[in-house]
């Protein structure tokens, strides 16, 4: 690694607009996937016959939702984590990479196409990982063939790479070959470095004749992507119509000519022909890059991402509202259960501090870590004004930076998604695994600000959470109300207990005398502590409560006695995860009956399918403490006799770096793992065969304990320290 490279990336973090670029980029990378999904792989004679020019969001022409899961964003904001699960950083290799994809791949649900071996690239990749097949080698042509290994998928998911690299485009080459080679060779690779190369040095120059230069810097001058922009610019100088440029693009690099389901060669092209004959305006270029057809989502987001960084959040703001549909609101399914509702904002600043991590510095934590700080201009992060109430992003009036101002008369409720929303619930393509992000026991807390202009108004604020209910319908059970002062206002709220129903948004809600205006300031909104949960299947109708679990299972059957029943198929280990990264010392506890399982056992910091402690029981009597690092360590073990049928409770608590575990309520194990995981959900694991199970706690650990955790319980609807339980709504 170049010692340069390295300077001019750090040179490049440290400018004041950085992190409002990579917000500026993402963003622009999620509104082109969702402008260009609703008609994806058409072509251009088609999208003009059924739709025109393209040059806005045509989701609803097509009866399809905005707001989707799509592999290009999922994929753009997971398989970078591998620089910081790593530990390296820009030394991040290609097979960390691919033990990304490991860890966090639900196999056959989330990010990839699972079109098949041969068939789907990356799907041929991740089963050749599968099968102990090493990065690059998993997606090199000598194994895989030309056609499979030339398709688009390393381009579509290297945006981050060179976010994090920003003003070293070398550097940002080699990181998207890394990550590309996972699955990907030849002309693929090529594509790849040379948009990342150019996205890296968006971040200091806009010159679009000076950025292709770029690129083409850090490819072979003989290869067909450096041959085809050869002729686009050439296109371009002497043709001003981009019809009769993508004309020529199709005869010479089209579809017939490159194999496959979806070629780099092609797609590529059109990136290039869209960013030369729109100028680098993001509407214009978006537009066209869209209307030509073929991987449009691919295209498009990743044409929006460089549009973004090159000309930041003026750029995306100059045209149509783009923003407000979206309202930073994206989807990441991974088995990373509680990373799945997420925003534009919470994922950029993620890439800002891998790379002032990477770079040597510390890392940014706006408004002391909260979840929402609305700290970029315009960032919403997916907050939504209810009934006549409208939101904006503003400065704040005391001068401590940005927040969201709600106005409305009467009474207003502003709130975001922890969860699978109900518009999200039966998701087209992709489907939508995740957990909610925030739960009983832990304390909201929401922090706003009155004006001057508000003296004379009494107004009375609450916080507020919905939940889902019977027949997964949503209720609502708000915290304690209290009056408005002029000023900087702080409300703290413990989460009552819900009967293991899942949290689907929080917010609060603003009421005004004599239906008198409201304006409110929102600085921040976040929520801390460790929950105090039993899940189990609640005295309600609906399915909701069971999708709040993302998992490998080979079946998860609904209709059983017990509330969760899981059965592997083989004798791989198979997991059911909830709960978030922000979890860190706890106790997990869950009563499991074996029924011709080799073994099960309790999970805690679950960081994916790969990084995780278990506290595991195995048919021949043996209990372990095993850290799970893409393959078992045992920590400690024991005998233990087993009984096939007979229900037992495990019990693993971690606290620091230590880990205890229990069995029906006896220390059994203990074990220390200095500078091991700090974080991460909880989990119930099933090798081979068949594990019953009627609940699963978590709760803090206190020293010592060793009765019977389920007498600890959150606070009930009758406590006057949390507020009413009584639905106001659904």
């Amino acid at each position: 690694m170049e010692h340069s490279w390295i300077d001019a990336a750090k040179k490049a973090v440290e400018a004041p607009d950085y992190a409002e670029r990579v917000y500026a980029g993402m963003l622009g990378k999620v509104i082109g996937v969702y402008l260009g999904r609703p008609f994806e792989g058409w072509h251009y004679d088609r999208i003009q016959r059924e739709l025109g020019d393209i040059e806005y969001y045509v989701h609803d022409r097509l009866g399809v939702p905005l707001l989707v899961t799509d592999d290009d964003i999922a994929g753009t904001a997971t398989f970078i984590r591998a620089a910081a699960d790593s530990g390296r950083g820009y030394a991040t290799t290609a097979q960390d990479v691919a033990d990304c994809w490991l860890n966090y791949l639900v196999e056959g649900r989330s990010v990839l196409w699972w079109g098949g071996m041969g068939n789907s690239t990356e799907h041929t990749a991740y089963l050749r990982l599968k099968d102990g097949v090493p990065a690059p080698q998993s997606g090199s042509i000598a194994l895989n063939g030309k056609t499979v290994a030339e398709q688009i998928g390393a381009q579509i998911f290297i945006d981050g790479w060179a976010m994090i690299a920003p003003g070293a485009p070398e550097l940002a080459a080699e990181l998207a070959r890394r990550a590309g080679s996972v699955s990907h060779d030849g002309e693929a690779i090529y594509g790849a470095q040379l948009l990342a190369a150019m996205e890296s040095a968006a971040f200091e120059t806009s010159d679009i004749d000076r950025l292709l230069d770029i690129g083409l810097g850090v490819i072979p001058g003989n290869s067909i992507i450096a041959t085809m922009i050869a002729d686009i610019r050439a296109w371009h100088r002497a043709e001003p119509d981009w019809r009769v440029a993508r004309a020529k693009l199709d005869e010479r690099y089209g579809y017939d000519i490159y194999g496959g389901n979806c070629h780099i060669v092609p797609n590529h092209g059109l990136i290039v022909l869209a960013l030369l004959y729109g100028g680098g305006d993001f509407s214009r270029s978006l537009s066209i890059v869209n209307t030509g057809g073929w991987d449009t989502d691919c295209n498009s987001g990743n044409l929006g991402c460089l549009l973004g960084i090159m000309h930041d959040l003026d750029g995306i703001d100059a045209g149509p509202d783009w923003r407000g549909p979206v309202a930073d609101r994206i989807y990441v399914p991974t088995a990373d259960a509680g990373a799945g509702i997420t925003d534009v904002a919470i994922e950029a600043m993620r890439l800002v501090n891998m790379a002032r991590s990477a770079v040597g510095l510390p890392c940014l934590s706006p408004k002391g870590g909260a979840r929402f700080h609305f700290s970029f201009p315009g960032s919403v992060q997916g907050f939504v004004a209810q009934g006549n109430g409208a939101v904006e992003n503003v400065p704040l009036p005391d001068g401590s930076g940005r927040g969201l101002l709600l106005r409305g008369a009467g009474s207003v409720e502003i709130t975001t998604a922890t969860f699978i929303p109900p518009e999200a619930r039966n998701m087209p393509g992709y489907s939508l695994d995740a957990s909610p992000t925030i739960y009983s026991g832990q304390e909201l807390t929401i922090a706003y600000l009155l004006g001057d202009d508000a003296a004379g108004d009494a107004i009375s604020v609450a916080p507020l959470v919905r939940f889902y209910g019977d027949d997964d319908e949503l209720d609502v059970v708000t915290g304690p109300e209290q009056q408005a002062a002029v000023g900087r206002n702080l409300i703290g709220w413990t989460i009552p207990a819900l009967d293991g129903r899942p949290i689907v948004e929080v917010g609060l809600v603003a009421r005004s005398r004599a239906a008198r205006p409201i304006r409110l300031m929102i600085d921040s909104v976040g929520w801390s502590g460790t929950p105090t949960e039993r899940f189990q299947r609640p005295g309600v109708n609906g399915r909701m409560w069971r999708r709040a679990w993302v998992d490998n299972l080979d079946e998860q059957s609904r209709g059983w006695p017990e509330s969760f029943r899981l059965i592997a198929d083989s004798h791989e280990r198979r997991l059911m995860m909830t709960g978030t990264r922000e979890w860190q010392d706890y106790a997990v506890e869950a009563t499991l009956t074996p029924h011709m399982a080799d073994a099960t056992g309790v999970a805690a910091r679950v960081q994916g399918l790969e990084r995780y402690y278990l506290l595991r029981w195995d048919q021949t009597g043996e209990l372990q403490l095993i850290k799970r690092a893409y393959a078992d360590e045992v920590l400690a073990s024991t005998s233990l006799p087993w009984t096939l049928e007979t229900p037992a409770t495990l019990r693993l608590e971690v606290e620091g770096d230590d880990l205890r575990g229990y069995v029906d309520g006896e220390l059994r194990l203990t074990a220390r793992d200095a500078g091991g995981y700090a974080d991460g959900g909880i989990g119930v694991a099933c090798e081979y065969g068949r594990v019953g199970c009627d609940a699963v706690t978590v709760r803090p650990v206190r020293a010592g304990l060793q009765d019977d955790p389920s007498a600890d319980s959150v606070p009930d609807a009758g406590e006057t320290r949390t507020g009413s339980l009584d639905p106001v709504g659904k």
